[in-house]
């Protein structure tokens, strides 16, 4: 089974297209769990209207499952608790010129 940290390094393959940086250090990930060889993930979108978010969705499942333990990853999506500039690394805040 891949630990969580080898399912968060895939997760940040990918890159949120309108911004530049990758959906961890964004804060767009909430939970990722595992049962066997299905990978659940709840995420969110920095904006519910997020023309991206479908491109964003797949991208994600996509990472998930090129892991030689993951089968099949469902993403789930969430708005609640609503994104917020706060959830973002300090990777994330420094290539976005936010300090």
């Amino acid at each position: 089974m891949a630990t969580e940290i080898e399912l968060l390094d895939a997760l940040k393959e990918v890159i949120d297209p309108e911004l530049m940086v990758n959906i961890v250090d964004l804060g767009l990930i909430y939970e990722v769990s595992q049962e066997e060889g299905t990978v659940q993930v709840e995420m969110t979108l920095t904006s519910p209207t997020c023309p991206a978010g479908p491109q964003i969705i797949q991208q994600s499942k996509m990472a998930l499952e090129r892991l030689e333990d993951v089968e099949k990853a469902e993403i789930r999506l969430v708005m609640s608790p609503p994104w917020s500039p706060d959830r973002m690394t300090e990777d994330a805040r420094d290539q976005l010129g936010i300090f």
